[in-house]
């Protein structure tokens, strides 16, 4: 079950709260009162004498206070949160997330100083010694389905006594030692790996998170521990509400170094500091009372809404998440609408599975040098060791994707690709403390063959390598279009909404017993914890910095370490969780049993490594060949370089405009209203382009016909680019750049006047006849006499527009009209703006073919203000509103109804004119020449030649002889519906303007 299915359930469950309630939803005031009491000033963090106390004292940074904190979003899921409606039911509570890392020692502490060494480590990281108060129901649920939350009266807070109390947790709570038969390394390896996969399934046997603690460590010592000259390991299982291996990490370290130093001075010179509780993912990335019980959906914008459409797009790759025999063809994987449905329902997509799944585990290392040679390749390749790493899980996991049968697919492969969440957004936590940070991202890889990384390994074709590096290229582009785009920042903050009001770990629940996913929700995962060395160390005191980790700490040398995180209940298919020690990738295999058999799982484990074994030694391509397909880059580059200092004057020009509108603006708000509207129109011209070329290539390609619609020829040229596209990066990037280089260059050629001066001139204050004209005009300098006594109710019904300056308007529409009515009491006006497109000349292969080709209408709304003079209208859209003068009208000398008109909109923001729009229109279709002539006349002695009105400056708008548009494509139009579809949208938001 997909994550991205489970904030479609939450979303779509709120669709079933009754319509009193929503609101609630929306704004639960109480809810946040409720917050507020347990939240305290500094918003992060609270110390107080005992959770129920109202007095509030000011962090102290020492261990003398009980601390506490509510938990954060992804720490509920972790714990979990639990779900009252099914523990009525007599159902068992939902298991924690464990986290387990395993230390290798070269040397074997005694159990006195192990236990000091634990013991300053609690007093240093409080969520070491705490637990968890609070159950965290809602007030009610307000949904059919009991899914949607309303308030949090008792949250679950993390409580951290202070280290000093006579009942505080201690070395005695958390450490167990194991004696292991034999006196060798084979029988302690034997030992802790026999323990490893239990301990990442069973947390429920060991913590009871509302006592704690919520963390345990277990010695593994050969014999009896006399010889401490022999290896032993440290086995640290958590909750993961409390872990991430990043701060993992750091605690070994912080221990390690603590027995060193008990064993060698008799006691700790440096202490570690007392810190205050981290704070939550979300208070760290997004920013203090940044989350979404404080700011509800202020935070969202259409960045938000792009990361949850991306994320919905996923699932239309099909990605594989089962095993062949296990993901039957008449199966699904209880994704989508329709598994988000089910789910909010209170059922499990496909019903329950009877299968029991529990974690297994394989440990690899790569050697020195092959760990060096794979950071060298990754270097030259311009990617990361992460990058190769999600190819080469990806790659090894289409080896054993067909469970033996050979059926010869291409597959998507859903990768989850973790991240250590300090790194994003605000930043605020630098590990200092023990706590959890960890996030993740997903990759979309492929299609890939079966077995692809088998091969890749069996071939010595290094052409067949490509492939490799070309996936981890792939990962890499993908990552940091994430990171780019603001990824992290929009992940945590859809997560925290959706775990705020909704019971998300109840989702998780029924998701993970779905016999449809087998809680399947990757076709893989890939952990990179890093190099261990590259890490800070804890505090210590009086010290202003931090030391890096180390490996060796006085008789003692961490020799390995190998972590994961259960994925039994849900998860990868398969999983592997990677960290650097001594110059070495370390490697733990974990999925589940049965879903991947012991064996599948130790050749995986083998497949892995060799591959990467293999690409450390893979050679680099042809130079030759390399400089050749830098070649569509450096072209398009070139081209977006020529495009855009061939209007540098204009976008210099365009800049200082910006930036005194920006002086002259009091309200940012107005500021970046006015911009805004600028941008979404400049925007929009450029993009229109391609797709009217693109038509016009579709309609003009010649040869048989798909059902009387598509060429045959234009499909197959379609397949070949793509496919081009999809094969090469280079071609992908030389598109991408060329395709960016265009848009700068049409947008260039706007403010410099060479695209159109009707309907593409951006240029802010614009010149006219070699002078620059600044601001709008007042309606009175425009203002010509055949507007005394106007009656704007004569003004009302159709006009036809005949030639226009506006950049709001696209000079590739036709038959263009403006139907104006006035809204009861005259205090309004709605303007209905009605054309069609593209127009004959402008896309002559294909005009007749589109789907507005009989015209749309879309609605221009604004109001009458009482203290303007007639002849002026208010008009608003995009955020914006501006005047809009009727200028001169043209009266019939025997009705004295009008004929004619001319209108000027004038948008100004701090002494600088962003938009102006001049329309001619008239009540008949056909205007000769002598009458428009006139127009532009009397436009010249109103003033407005300098701000667009004369002739060279304006667009003439095309007309069409009437008549009925009838072809394939129209007639497909009406079948599915397009005509009956614009006809809605045009009553409804015609209805909405009244």
């Amino acid at each position: 079950m997909k994550f991205t299915t489970m904030w479609i359930a939450s979303i779509l469950a709120c669709a079933f709260v009754p319509s009193h309630a929503f609101t609630l939803v929306q704004h639960p005031s109480n809810y946040l009162q409720q917050r507020k009491l347990i939240k305290f000033s500094s918003a992060l963090y609270q110390s107080v004498d005992s959770l129920g106390s109202t007095s509030i004292k000011a962090s102290t940074k020492s261990s003398s206070v009980t601390q506490t904190r509510v938990l954060g979003s992804q720490e509920l899921l972790m714990l979990p949160r639990q779900y009252k409606p099914s523990a009525d039911k007599g159902h068992e509570p939902f298991p924690q997330m464990s986290h387990v890392s395993t230390v290798v020692l070269s040397a074997t502490p005694t159990m006195e100083v192990l236990s000091q060494a634990i013991d300053e480590a609690i007093a240093s990281h409080p969520l070491l010694r705490c637990y968890v108060k609070g159950d965290g129901e809602p007030t009610k649920r307000i949904d059919l389905f009991e899914m949607v939350r309303e308030g949090e009266p008792n949250p679950c807070t993390f409580v951290c006594p202070p280290a000093n109390e006579e009942n505080s947790f201690s070395s005695k709570d958390v450490l167990s030692v194991i004696d292991v038969d034999g006196d060798d390394r084979d029988a302690l390896d034997s030992s802790w790996k026999s323990k490893f996969a239990s301990n990442l399934d069973n947390g429920s046997d060991w913590c009871d998170v509302k006592k704690g603690p919520l963390w345990k460590v277990e010695l593994h010592q050969l014999g009896d521990g006399k010889n401490e000259n022999l290896p032993c390991a440290l086995m640290f299982t958590f909750n993961h509400a409390i872990s991430d291996q990043s701060s993992v990490n750091m605690l070994t370290d912080h221990i390690v170094s603590n027995i060193a130093g008990l064993e060698k001075n008799g006691k700790i010179l440096k202490k570690a500091v007392n810190n205050d509780v981290p704070m939550s993912m979300e208070q760290s990335v997004l920013g203090e009372k940044k989350s979404f019980s404080d700011v509800q959906t202020e935070d969202f914008s259409l960045d938000t809404v792009k990361y949850i459409a991306g994320k919905a797009a996923e699932g239309l790759r099909s990605p594989v998440i089962l095993p062949d025999d296990l993901n039957a063809e008449d199966k699904g994987d209880g994704s989508g609408i329709l598994g988000a449905l089910t789910l909010i329902s209170g059922k499990a997509p496909g019903g329950e599975s009877i299968v029991e799944r529990k974690s297994i585990a394989q440990f690899r290392s790569l050697t020195k040098d092959a760990t060096s040679a794979l950071l060298g390749m990754c270097r030259q390749k311009g990617v990361t060791i992460s990058n190769a790493l999600s190819a080469a899980i990806a790659l090894t996991s289409s080896d054993f994707i067909d469970n033996g049968k050979k059926i010869g697919k291409s597959r998507n492969y859903k990768v989850l690709q973790s991240l250590d969440m300090r790194r994003f957004g605000a930043a605020l936590d630098n590990c200092e403390s023990v706590s959890c940070m960890a996030g993740s991202h997903d990759l979309m890889l492929g299609p890939l063959s079966d077995r692809s990384g088998r091969d890749i390994r069996v071939s010595s074709d290094a052409a067949s390598k490509k492939e490799f590096w070309a996936l981890a290229k792939e990962s890499q582009k993908q990552t940091a279009d994430f990171f780019d785009s603001g990824g992290p920042q929009q992940a945590t903050r859809v997560f925290d909404f959706a775990m705020t009001i909704s019971d998300m770990n109840n989702l998780v629940n029924l998701a993970a017993k779905s016999e449809d996913s087998q809680g399947r929700a990757y076709s893989a995962g890939i952990v990179n914890a890093g190099v261990f060395e590259r890490q800070n160390a804890v505090r210590r005191e009086g010290d202003d910095n931090r030391d890096t980790l180390t490996t060796k700490h006085g008789r003692y040398e961490i020799e390995e370490i190998y972590f994961a995180t259960s994925h039994a209940r849900s998860g990868c298919l398969y999983q592997a969780s990677c960290l650097t020690l001594n110059h070495q990738l370390q490697c733990t295999f974990h999925p589940a049993m049965p879903i991947v058999s012991e064996a599948q799982n130790a050749m995986f484990a083998d497949g892995f490594i060799e591959l990467l074994e293999i690409m450390a030694k893979s050679s680099d391509v042809n130079p030759s060949i390399s400089a050749l397909k830098k070649v569509p880059v450096a072209a398009a580059s070139l081209y977006g370089i020529f495009g855009l200092f061939s209007h540098a004057g204009a976008w210099s020009n365009f800049y200082q405009s910006v930036m005194q509108m920006k002086e002259g603006v009091t309200d940012p708000a107005d500021f970046w209203a006015a911009l805004n509207f600028w941008i979404f129109f400049a925007v929009g011209h450029p993009l229109l382009q391609p797709i009217l070329w693109i038509s016009d290539v579709l309609h003009g390609t010649p040869g048989p016909m798909i059902a009387d619609l598509v060429p045959v020829l234009f499909v197959a040229g379609n397949a070949a680019v793509i496919y081009a596209v999809s094969a090469s990066k280079e071609i992908r990037n030389g598109l991408n750049i060329f395709a960016l280089s265009a848009f700068i260059s049409y947008v260039g050629a706007g403010l410099d006047g060479q695209a159109g001066l009707g309907d593409f001139n951006l240029a802010l204050d614009d010149s006219y006849a070699g002078k620059t004209v600044k601001g709008c005009p007042t309606y009175d300098e425009v203002r010509q006499k055949s507007m005394d006594d106007f009656d704007l109710t004569k003004y009302q019904g159709l006009w036809y527009e005949h030639k226009f300056h506006d950049w709001t308007q696209f000079k590739e529409v036709y038959d263009t009209t403006l139907d104006i009515k006035l809204t009861e009491g005259g205090k309004g006006w709605v303007d209905d703006f009605a054309v069609k497109g593209p127009a004959p000349n402008s896309a002559p292969l294909s005009w007749d073919k589109s789907p507005v080709a009989d015209g749309a209408h879309y609605f221009m709304l604004g109001r009458v203000d009482e203290k303007d003079p007639p002849g002026v209208l208010r008009e608003s859209g995009f955020g914006v509103e501006f005047p809009n003068y009727i200028v001169d009208v043209l009266k019939d000398p025997e009705t004295g109804e009008y004929k004619e008109a001319i209108q000027f909109q004038c948008l100004e923001r701090g002494g600088v004119r962003v938009f102006e729009g001049i329309n001619f229109m008239s009540r008949n279709s056909k205007m000769s020449d002598a009458e428009m002539n006139s127009m532009h006349e009397r436009s010249k002695m109103a003033g407005m030649y300098p701000y667009g009105a004369s002739p060279e400056q304006m667009h003439t708008v095309a007309r069409r002889p009437p008549g009925d548009i009838d072809n394939s494509w129209q007639r497909m139009w009406k079948a599915i519906g397009v005509d009956k579809l614009l006809e809605l949208l045009t009553e409804s938001i015609e209805d909405g303007g009244r």
